[in-house]
């Protein structure tokens, strides 16, 4: 499942998640409750959308979006938005007064996938698309996503927006955009719940070179307020205990590592949102978010205690017994605010991570500490060894900014866990198998299977299978030019039909009680053409040079990503979307720090024990796609020589199915790449044919047969 594709530094934390990686698109019931009034009119063209910035084209058939200053002078599709109206009227209400309004993709917790009750740029724009960013002024809407959803983004938006292509050259980003359109002195509203710290403080810093104002309304969601009944209600589902034997570290030794890495930073507590990193800290599995094993809830720990900020809805005896044995409270979700204040009162050094907390959080601690800075005399007796080196009163409470400790003991993968993750990926493999042998039988027997029949059927395979607990996104089945949709998501009401004579891509993964997987293949249920052929080929040799790649530690993953395009570049192709995303082990399929990006912002170095897809692509808009994916785990590689005493890092598979070697053009591949694709695919056979029996293991024998060499 590809990963996010970023477009500019540390304010596209409003377009994306910041060093977490945002996919696929998902379905919201309560979008149709302000209707849509429309006076068609000649000349309609695409879809009545004004798009920013033509489409890159990788290809003579790739379709360009016409530029905004083109369409302004067409007759377009009229829309008026009963949405769009009824969100400016909230802009003049008592206490509001702003002249736009920024709604970003995230939940409160700059989460990937969110409830549908905080869907909220999806119900004001009708973009579905998990990676945007929507801004509102009294007369203008403009939606920004990336290179991912711009074909989606065409299809789903109306004449009201405006599609800015993020990342293609001459679109302003959001900030920018919104500065720009602006009279001086404009009030520019946000919820601070839904931006970190820092998106809120780059935004903040780029309209005020423009005399405009950033206005936090703490109190209201402008979208709510016009979403009301219609809303869907919060999640309450139960949470459970992460057995041990799948965490393979309990809560105690956990709890004590992060207390260390906290009094190292000079701080007495942390604050922590981002709920996989709760989730993992504390052993917890949830089902508040589709796709991802979480809850919604804030921990905070101190040097002797810790509280996590929960519904107690969710928290049944088994749950409430695990938390008591680890030393952790229960607190209300909605008291997080109020606890910040208190631990300004008691003198506090907190530690907040500005890329993931929310500004609301940052604001309230920021101004606690100033109110009792001036108060000396109304601070508690401290519960932390933080002091002023003199008097041993605590010191006047301050924040310390940094990248969470989690995030990187997270994502270093320990023994149990990577076994997890090797179990559940054949027993995948398995599900995938049953799938694909019936795929193939129905297409040849020309049953009439749509994008969404497969995918259902794809689920069917696959809760059968040990530990099976969800889908790890919204499954991708694309055939013929929905492939080129590179988070595509088929509906009932619009997808296509499996067509045999074009190619199909399938991205999918699962969730296990043990680990989390994530694989695409891409398959012709005939004879594909020359161009798929090549392309196809091009991708493989892109896949196979990274699984290949041996490289010194503490090379960051952008360093990486050419090895996946140099063989697309020769013949001057290329694709829109990073190349590798770190993988959660049964947590998020998209986790960070980590990433294999062309985008050279990320500095954070692949370290042995990640964990990290392997997945090129090709794309010709409006005709095909292609993408082959597999999970890697980073380890030790054995060179003959170490130079400068460095260690040196490969990768190891995790994904054991075959790549359907009819689409590989064999004379454009090396004797080493054509070994390559054999040993993986003997690999496949010894490893998921003892899990198949019959006809299914057959078609896996048939599909795992080597190549010859020309």
């Amino acid at each position: 499942m590809t990963p996010l594709t970023l477009s500019s530094p540390s304010f596209n934390r409003l377009l994306f998640f910041t060093s977490r990686y945002s996919h696929s698109p998902f379905l919201l019931r309560n979008f149709s409750s302000f209707p849509l009034i429309q006076r068609k009119l000649p000349h309609n063209h695409l879809l009545g959308v004004r798009c920013e910035a033509s489409s890159t084209s990788s290809s003579p058939s790739s379709f360009t979006a016409k530029s905004s200053k083109e369409i302004r002078k067409a007759k377009i599709e009229v829309v008026v938005d009963e949405k769009l109206t009824a969100l400016r009227q909230q802009f003049l209400k008592p206490g509001v007064g702003i002249d736009a309004y920024i709604i970003p993709s995230q939940d409160a917790h700059q989460s990937e996938f969110i409830a549908e009750c905080y869907a909220r740029r999806a119900f004001i724009s009708g973009f579905t698309g998990s990676a945007g960013t929507a801004v509102v002024t009294k007369d203008k809407a403009a939606l920004w996503t990336d290179g991912r959803y711009f074909l989606q983004a065409e299809k789903q938006l109306n004449s009201s927006w405006t599609l800015m292509r993020a990342g293609n050259p001459g679109v302003p980003t959001a900030s920018e955009w919104v500065a720009d359109v602006l009279a001086s002195g404009g009030r520019v509203g946000i919820d601070p719940f839904l931006f970190s710290a820092d998106a809120a403080e780059e935004l903040k810093e780029v309209i005020a070179k423009k005399n405009h104002e950033l206005v936090y309304l703490y109190n209201v969601n402008l979208v709510d307020e016009i979403w009301k009944d219609s809303r869907p209600k919060p999640p309450s589902k139960q949470i459970r205990v992460h057995d041990l034997k799948y965490a393979g570290v309990d809560v105690a030794s956990k709890l004590l590592s992060l207390r260390n890495a906290i009094m190292d930073a000079g701080a007495s507590a942390i604050v922590i949102s981002m709920l996989d990193e709760i989730a993992w800290v504390l052993n917890l599995r949830g089902s508040d978010v589709p796709h991802s094993p979480v809850m919604y809830s804030y921990l905070i720990v101190e040097v002797d205690q810790a509280q996590l900020f929960v519904d107690d809805i969710k928290v049944k005896a088994d749950v409430k017994e695990h938390l008591k044995n680890a030393g952790i409270e229960l607190r209300p979700y909605d008291s997080i605010l109020q606890e910040i204040d208190s631990l300004a009162a008691r003198g506090a050094q907190l530690l907040m991570d500005p890329s993931t907390i929310n500004v609301a959080i940052v604001s309230t601690y920021k101004s606690a500490c100033e109110k009792y800075s001036r108060e000396p005399g109304s601070k508690e007796k401290s519960k932390t060894k933080s002091t002023d080196g003199s008097n041993g009163y605590p010191a006047k409470p301050s924040g310390i900014y940094m990248q969470s400790p989690i995030s990187w003991s997270k994502a270093i993968k320990n023994d149990a866990e990577l076994q997890g993750m090797k179990n559940s990926h054949l027993r995948d493999a398995a599900a995938l198998a049953h799938f694909w042998a019936w795929l193939e039988e129905e297409v040849h027997r020309n049953e009439n299977l749509t994008e969404v029949d497969v995918a259902d059927k794809l689920l069917e395979f696959r809760s059968v299978q040990d530990g099976f607990m969800d889908t790890s996104f919204d499954t991708i089945s694309g055939s013929g030019a929905n492939g080129a949709i590179i988070h595509y998501k088929p509906e009932p009401e619009s997808c296509s039909r499996v067509d045999p004579q074009k190619l199909f891509l399938l991205d999918s993964g699962a969730q296990y009680v043990d680990g989390t997987t994530d694989i695409t293949r891409t398959a012709h249920f005939s004879e594909p053409s020359a161009r798929e052929k090549e392309c196809f080929t091009r991708v493989l040799q892109g896949h196979i040079a990274l699984d290949q790649a041996v490289f010194p530690e503490g090379t960051p993953g952008f360093v990486l990503d050419g090895f996946a395009r140099s063989s697309l570049w020769k013949i001057g192709l290329d694709y829109r979307h990073g190349t590798g995303h770190g993988v959660g082990a049964a947590l998020n399929v998209h986790e960070g720090p980590q990433s294999i990006s062309f985008r050279y912002g990320n500095m954070t170095p692949i370290q042995s024990g990640m964990i990290v897809s392997n997945e090129p692509g090709y794309y010709e808009d409006h005709a095909f796609g292609i993408r082959i994916e597999n999970l890697l785990h980073v380890k030790d590689a054995e060179t003959p020589n170490r130079f400068g005493g460095a260690t040196y890092l490969g990768f190891e598979k995790l994904t054991f199915f075959p790549i359907q070697t009819k689409m590989v053009d064999v004379s454009l591949l090396s004797h080493a790449e054509i070994d390559w694709l054999n040993s993986y695919h003997a690999e496949v056979w010894e490893k998921v044919s003892p899990l198949l029996e019959g006809p299914t293991q057959q078609w896996l024998w048939n599909n795992t047969r080597p190549l010859a060499k020309p």
